[in-house]
């Protein structure tokens, strides 16, 4: 193309219009491969994030499953040691069983409990259309009397469907009473699901369906379930061809549409867990980005088009509005970087400002900590050295020793306490050891044992006769506990006769109890808030709770709170219990 005539007197580069169609190709070659690319990497990525996304949906309904049954499974062996179903057993009275077995139910979550007798009749249900029903033939009455633990069964119900209950016989001086029998609610994970857009199923041992989404499911294995469901023959091929596929991705066709079958192991008598998830909303995403995609080079295609058909003059004037819009731009963007430099210049003072903030605010929760976590080894320390001076005065000199010593240890374990204040506000990396639970809760009562003297509170310790071993740090693990009675103790204040009850139990996990007989607890949600308290001013500060859960939680377990029926305040914490090899038999509980 010839020159303009005004040209400038700077050399200026011939347009080519073969140059032109040359960049055009090129650039259609380079979006056809770009495209062709994108969608073979948009299709693996999103593919693997639906498969990654129906593998933890489920390992959390999984979990869920697994906490239920587990919790559920020590409730048998509690209820079998009940005082008041024994005596009903023994004296064939059970006017207010039925009763008892209510006030239960609703602190367990169970779906229902039930007392027979020893021939299998039912003398007091939560349910009262179970009352004097037979039972005898009921796989969860025989083999609860053949067997010493706690028994777990599965009874297909005339309704469809199927019930799951623990069951534990009743004994009392040697002789089997009768057996207390517990229904677990895994329906609700039935009724939770309905609303989830997979396809969900649980099977047994022997592979039979015991829970599903799809209630025609049940009670038949996998491939006879599938090949049931409409459209005909659909689903059994999907079947077949994630049969044959090893280390391809289980993609199948359910109900007419792609789908991915994922399957995991529950932790409980052989059972599995699969889910079918749909693939319709990975082809949609992947469409969409490739109709951006599309778009970004159609527009660069249009644009290309226009300017190869653009006169000079007009290339010419466009560059020159072009040029005039970009200093504009360039005038606007140095009056924004001016601004942006001015927000950073009040954004560095505001970060001094918060950073001094914090560092105030860290302060006075590590001198609230100190103090709130000193004041029971001094109390004691005080006590101890009242008791020595009279010792003394009375020519009891090795007696007042053992006073010192135990000053001594106190002193020694106010060390330590201050060393574990840190824990609330920063992971710990101190190294754990095998604690006995027992030992432990032995030597906080020893510390408390001033304040309970002075006090006269009733304490009820059960204790079981095996050791409960966890891995944990062992002032951490005392320090708890105190905090736990100490707070037992203060409910208790205004109560004539102050009682406190300690259990310390082993199952699936190792659980402590301290309940109380105080006033209870009004506002259960900010309990383990720092700085709630409902003491009065000068009395606590709020962090021993607080401190206390961040303790439980590191240790990889779990701190509940909750109201007795009968009045008081129950605290409750789980950790996971120690096998003989030094291992953790159970994981902590998922909330």
């Amino acid at each position: 193309m010839p020159a303009p005539k005004n040209a400038p007197s700077r050399p200026r580069r011939v347009f080519n219009p073969w140059r032109m169609r040359v960049l055009l190709g090129a650039l259609i070659l380079f979006a056809a491969i770009t495209v062709f690319f994108t969608n073979s990497f948009l299709t693996d990525r999103f593919t693997e994030t639906t498969r990654n996304r129906a593998e933890l949906r489920l390992a959390l309904y999984s979990g869920n499953i697994l906490s239920e049954l587990r919790r559920n499974a020590i409730v048998p062996q509690l209820l079998a040691r009940d005082p008041a179903l024994i005596g009903a057993l023994n004296s064939d009275d059970f006017t207010g069983s039925t009763q008892r077995l209510i006030s239960f139910v609703d602190e367990i979550g169970a779906a229902s409990l039930m007392l027979l007798d020893r021939d299998g009749r039912s003398v007091a249900a939560t349910d009262r259309n179970r009352l004097q029903s037979l039972h005898r033939s009921a796989a969860y009455f025989v083999d609860a009397l053949r067997s010493n633990d706690t028994v777990f069964s599965i009874i297909e119900r005339e309704a469809g469907g199927y019930s799951f209950t623990y069951s534990r016989r009743v004994e009392s001086g040697g002789n089997v009473l009768g057996v207390v029998v517990v229904e677990v609610d895994l329906q609700k994970f039935e009724r939770a699901w309905a609303g989830i857009s997979d396809a969900v199923l649980i099977t047994n041992s022997e592979g039979t369906i015991i829970l599903s989404t799809e209630p025609r499911w049940r009670g038949l294995n996998e491939e006879e379930a599938l090949t049931r469901q409409p459209p005909s023959g659909a689903i059994s091929r999907a079947i077949q061809v994630t049969a044959d596929w090893n280390a391809d991705p289980g993609d199948a066709y359910l109900r007419g549409e792609a789908v991915m079958r994922t399957h995991t192991r529950i932790s409980f008598r052989g059972w599995q867990m699969a889910s079918f998830t749909s693939y319709a909303s990975v082809r949609e995403r992947v469409n969409g980005v490739l109709a951006l995609e599309i778009m970004g080079f159609a527009i660069l295609l249009a644009l290309a088009f226009y300017f190869l058909n653009r006169k000079t003059a007009v290339r010419m004037a466009l560059f020159q509005r072009e040029s005039a819009e970009l200093r504009q731009l360039n005038i606007r963007l140095q009056r924004e970087i001016a601004e942006r430099e001015k927000v950073q210049e009040n954004l560095a003072v505001a970060e001094q400002t918060l950073a001094q903030s914090s560092k105030l605010a860290a302060l006075g929760e590590m001198s609230a900590a100190v103090s709130h976590e000193l004041n029971q080894p001094l109390a004691a320390m005080r006590t101890y050295l009242a008791g020595a001076r009279l010792l003394v005065g009375r020519g009891r000199p090795d007696e007042a020793l053992a006073s010192f010593q135990r000053i001594d240890d106190l002193i020694g374990r106010m060390g330590s306490i201050t060393r574990q204040l840190k824990s609330y506000a920063r992971k710990g990396g101190d190294s754990y050891a095998p604690v006995n639970l027992g030992d432990a809760l032995a030597s906080s009562l020893s510390m408390m044992e001033p304040q309970l003297r002075e006090r006269q509170v009733q304490i009820n310790k059960t204790l079981p006769q095996e050791p409960v071993m966890v891995m944990a740090d062992r002032v951490r693990v005392e320090q708890v506990m105190i905090n736990l009675l100490r707070n037992a103790l203060d409910a208790t204040k205004s109560v004539e006769h102050p009682q406190v009850d300690v259990l310390l139990a082993a199952g699936e996990t190792a659980m402590l109890t301290v309940r109380d007989n105080g006033q209870g607890i009004e506002n259960l949600d900010a309990l383990f808030e720092p700085f709630y308290t409902t003491k009065q001013p000068g009395d606590g500060v709020g962090l021993g709770l607080a401190i206390s859960s961040g303790i439980v939680n590191e240790l990889g377990g779990r701190m509940t709170a909750r109201n007795a029926a009968q009045g008081g305040a129950v605290f409750e914490f789980r950790l996971p219990i120690l096998d003989e090899e030094g291992a953790h038999r159970a994981k902590p509980a998922a909330e």
